[in-house]
């Protein structure tokens, strides 16, 4: 990722002032694309959920999904997720593989995970603190940056 997302042409771009903190986080030079992620976990769906063991997809996927891919603009659509991989036969394949074609055949349709533009106005600028009252009192972590 570094060769393509480097700076000056992913991030550091745009103007600084008092309203506005460079274009990033929605914003930037590859904004108008899309990504998604295929990710195959050995666990069983289960395990990947609030209480599991391996904590949500959701915030395990979010650095790569909010910190890599909407850093420079690019809207991020849900995950792929192949749950119990490991347990896969043969058998199993062909029907992954027309779910996961569909999937591709799909991302016009698809709406990408609502995660927050920079400076869209929910961010105070210039610290980019999440606005109060934005979200309800206590909720903290990764979930805050996903508008709902």
């Amino acid at each position: 990722m570094d060769r393509v997302f480097t700076f000056r042409f992913a991030y550091g771009v745009g103007e600084h002032r008092d309203t506005k903190h460079g274009e990033r986080f929605g914003e930037g030079a590859l904004a108008g694309r899309k990504a998604v992620l295929s990710v195959t976990v050995g666990g069983l769906e289960p395990h990947c959920a609030a209480r599991g063991t391996g904590g949500t997809v959701d915030d395990l996927l979010f650095p790569i999904q909010h910190g890599i891919l909407h850093y420079p603009g690019i809207e991020v659509l849900s995950p792929f997720l192949l749950y119990g991989a490991d347990r896969m036969t043969g058998e199993d394949c062909p029907g992954v593989a027309r779910a996961w074609e569909q999937r591709l055949l799909t991302p016009e349709s698809t709406e990408p995970i609502p995660l927050r533009r920079q400076n869209s106005g929910d961010y105070e600028i210039p610290s980019l603190h999440l606005r109060e009252g934005l979200e309800p009192a206590g909720r903290t972590g990764f979930g805050p940056h996903v508008r709902r």
